[in-house]
């Protein structure tokens, strides 16, 4: 046990702060998409403008460099466009620089593994923590090699981190790569172009508190009627007063509806985004608001009601449903999705999950879910599992922190918690103590159903083990409670699993007559007593 790393205590995560629902914009005529498109072009052109003397002022920013940025956007905009925009840009920089700083720290883990494995002799073993040697000579050249071309690129970003050089493409940089794979992308040059453009526009408002409707550049009345203020070239196209354009299209969120409702009514900020879908031909409008932050419930709170564990894997979610004294309740639960395809594809099949896992939650009555707060950086890097490419591809793909970020959102409208626990050996200690004693010929366990049982039981604060070791006989009446499965408490936490047969072992039917005639003893003495120490029903709910 002295090679086990301490495990990190489990918490409540914190509930989500903003909110965003999204409506679309339908039977557009020719002119208001043609205005869309000039407002979102220039305002584009802006952008990237911005973007770059961004970039260029690196970590000499300031207040003041911010300050000129901005009044010389607001000459060919709007003090508020100019706002927006300024804004953005510094987020896209931001961005950029965390970015930066996991490629560093991505790349320090594979030099410092190809350094632990080049020192090694040759086939020398490795161990479940570390890797061991090469296997050959051409192998350990070929990695020393590597290990040439991975500091080098180490000491290229280190070097453009500490200049504060960042490198951010307006558009997305895999939509930019993708201009030279259009076969494989099955996309001709214009409609990648078509694509490309759109992604370039700046469509985009902040909201402003005690104006009206929450928003000045992009203004959303109560009954859904959109109007956009023009920057200055473009104001030729207004047609309302005070160089407004109004959309013939009316806008109705179906989702929160009320809530954006009382906010624009209340003159409460609300951010708008104006976006077209190049693939379906079809404009959106999202809007986006904060929320106060929800001080999040005390763990014991959130224990009180027991909690379901979830084991998250690369096609589903493994839940098991624990009451408060760690004990599994009924049978194990599977959520499957498919994680192949595209993004929105991808997306869909998680929400989908989530929403039958926490339906399901609400209809057990419990008040958390306990997952794995995991964490894959370190696990991805090449070096690391060498030859195992589908392993990589299986963890690179799971959407660990889209995940979290989406089950506390849901999570949260249903008034439920979310404790995360530590990862370690959650799936090796519910193989080991749980997934033999709960199979059943009625009940399949898989080692993912035991890793879910362990994950609630660490969420509520118990050992994963299912009991702790019996006392010595010389000591049963100094020894303490037994188990590890109830409080002291709690009624009938000493009592033994009843028979199956609900009656005493060895006694009568429940017509009254034996199976066989008891024997006579063959000894004069006592016999030993064969009643064995048993644990407390794995069912039992106090």
């Amino acid at each position: 046990m002295g090679d086990l790393r301490k495990l990190t205590a489990s918490f409540v995560v914190s509930g989500p702060c903003g909110v965003a629902v999204r409506d679309r914009l339908k039977h557009l005529p020719p002119q208001d998409e043609r205005v869309l498109r000039a407002v979102g072009v220039h305002q584009g052109s802006l952008a990237s403008r911005d973007l770059k003397a961004r970039c260029a002022d690196g970590l000499e920013h300031g207040a003041d460099t911010w300050a000129a940025r901005k009044r010389e956007l607001t000459g060919v905009s709007s003090s508020r466009i100019a706002g927006a925009i300024t804004k953005a840009t510094h987020d896209q920089w931001a961005l950029a620089r965390r970015c930066q700083a996991a490629y560093i720290r991505t790349l320090n883990a594979g030099i410092k593994t190809l350094r632990h494995r080049l020192s090694l002799p040759l086939g020398a073993p490795g161990t479940k923590r570390a890797a061991g040697g090469y296997r050959s000579k051409s192998e350990w050249f070929r990695k020393s090699r590597r290990l040439a071309t991975l500091e080098a690129r180490h000491a290229a970003a280190v070097a453009d981190w500490q200049a504060g050089r960042v490198r951010v493409v307006r558009g997305g940089k895999r939509l930019l790569n993708t201009r030279h794979h259009l076969t494989e992308a099955r996309l001709t040059e214009d409609r990648w172009r078509e694509q490309w453009e759109a992604e370039r526009w700046f469509l985009a408002a902040d909201g402003e508190s005690g104006k009206r409707f929450g928003n000045e550049t992009i203004r959303v009345t109560p009954d859904g009627e959109v109007t956009i203020k023009l920057p200055v070239p473009l104001a030729h196209l207004a047609n309302t007063r005070h160089g407004r354009y109004t959309l013939t299209a009316r806008i109705a969120f179906a989702h929160r509806g009320a809530e954006w409702a009382d906010r624009i009514e209340a003159n409460r900020a609300v951010a708008y985004r104006i976006h077209l879908d190049t693939g379906r031909g079809r404009w959106y409008l999202t809007a986006s608001w904060q929320r106060p932050a929800i001080q999040t419930i005390p763990l014991e709170t959130a224990r009180a009601r027991g909690m379901i564990g979830v084991d998250t894997n690369a096609d589903h979610f493994a839940a098991y449903r624990l009451d408060r004294h760690g004990n599994p309740v009924g049978d194990p639960h599977r959520f499957d999705y498919d994680l192949s395809g595209t993004t929105t594809h991808r997306d869909a099949q998680i929400r989908h999950a989530l929403t039958r896992l926490i339906n399901w939650a609400v209809r057990v009555g419990v008040g958390a879910i306990g997952i794995e707060d995991l964490d894959f950086t370190p696990e991805k890097t090449r070096e690391k599992h060498g030859r195992r490419k589908r392993f990589r591809q299986l963890i690179s793909g799971m959407p660990t922190g889209k995940l979290k970020a989406r089950l506390v959102s849901m999570a949260a409208e249903h008034g439920m918690a979310i404790v995360a626990v530590d990862p370690a050996y959650t799936s090796m200690w519910g193989a080991q103590h749980w997934q033999k004693p709960l199979t059943t010929p009625h009940r399949k366990m898989s080692r993912h159903d035991a890793a879910g049982i362990a994950i609630g039981r660490r969420a509520l604060g118990h050992p994963v083990r299912r009991r702790t070791a019996p006392p010595p006989h010389d000591r049963s009446d100094r020894a303490g409670h037994r188990t590890a499965q109830a409080g002291p408490g709690d009624r009938g936490r000493e009592g033994t699993r009843p028979p199956a047969t609900d009656r005493p072992s060895g006694g009568p039917l429940p017509s009254g007559k034996r199976k066989r005639e008891p024997s006579a003893s063959k000894t004069v003495r006592d016999a030993p007593s064969t009643r064995q120490w048993v644990q407390d029903s794995l069912t039992h709910t106090g």
